[in-house]
């Protein structure tokens, strides 16, 4: 089942459901895929990797959201986008944790052959690709950067 077909799905049943929450939720990724869609150029049907990299990006900027309401003291709509952020990520591969992740990052620097800090466009070249959808790039970069170090 594609992603929009699981989102309409889900959608009526968040509308039986009464879940207003989850509704706007599911309704903001469908209309992101449905722009997606309608792009100048774009093909029928929006590829898996587009899917999951509307869900990241969907998912970022919830993210990014509740750290600036947080900062400013407005828990009512930080608390509205971490609601709306949950239900995105159940959408989302598993996160790597962070030992998974540093194993990962082990066998791509094996693979560059990255020595230090010189190397780090290298790795986080092939780590992104390898990686995308389990770890965040702000993760990856920071861990990166350590390790060459």
């Amino acid at each position: 089942m594609s992603l929009k077909d699981q989102i309409n799905a889900d959608i009526k049943a968040a509308m039986l459901a009464k879940e207003k929450e989850k509704l706007t939720a599911l309704r903001s990724i469908k209309s992101m895929i449905l722009l997606t869609e309608t792009e100048k150029g774009a093909a029928e049907d929006i590829s898996e990797d587009a899917e999951m990299k509307l869900l990241m990006k969907a998912a970022k900027q919830r993210k990014d959201s509740v750290d600036l309401f947080r900062e400013q003291g407005r828990d009512d709509l930080a608390d509205k986008e971490q609601g709306e952020l949950d239900i995105i990520s159940q959408y989302l591969p598993k996160q790597l944790s962070e030992d998974e992740l540093k194993a990962e990052l082990q066998k791509v620097i094996g693979q560059v052959g990255a020595s230090g800090p010189q190397d780090m466009g290298k790795v986080m070249g092939m780590a992104t690709k390898a990686l995308a959808g389990k770890a965040d790039g702000k993760t990856i970069s920071a861990m990166v950067k350590t390790m060459l170090s």
